[in-house]
């Protein structure tokens, strides 16, 4: 029968009686945890879903660097965004897309969603989903991109 300072292996709790895992006896661990062996890095690396091609001039986040877009899908640097001027692009790569609304702009009606930066989620701009008038209808599916929220990456002198 186990005795330890007067009690009876009868009278310890469960979890008390498995050994020194759980012992209230057992010494409590103190101080940082032993370092990882040298091949395990416990850092996280800055991957980002796509790489655009290092021979173009590209626009990337301003806060975290991910790449955005090539210069070859840019439309129009003639948009207003909600914090200045923006851009209009085709397509773009490592944005996520809110839910679409509608909002009310300077071109009219709009069903738009926020986009943001997959790596560091800063709101860019939007997506356009839907156009109601017809002068309008050429943006839908595309993107702006505020210029506060991208530089221009690779390639620009």
């Amino acid at each position: 029968m186990y005795v330890a300072r007067g009690l009876t292996a009868h009278s310890i709790p469960p979890r008390q009686a498995l050994g020194s895992l759980c012992s209230p006896w057992a010494a409590p661990r103190v101080g940082p945890l032993p370092p990882a062996p040298a091949m395990v890095r416990i850092s996280k690396p800055k991957t980002f879903q796509a790489y655009l091609d290092d021979c173009h001039r590209r626009y990337s986040c301003a806060h975290c660097r991910a790449h955005l877009a090539n210069h070859d899908d840019l439309i129009s640097k003639s948009f207003q965004g909600s914090q200045g001027r923006a851009y209009l692009f085709n397509s773009v790569v490592n944005v996520g897309c809110g839910p679409a609304e509608e909002r009310v702009l300077l071109t009219g009606l709009h069903a738009v969603a926020d986009i943001h930066c997959e790596n560091c989620k800063t709101t860019l701009g939007w997506k356009y989903e839907q156009a109601f008038e017809s002068s309008q209808k050429y943006k839908e599916g595309k993107y702006i991109i505020e210029l506060n929220h991208m530089i221009k990456d690779n390639g620009w002198d």
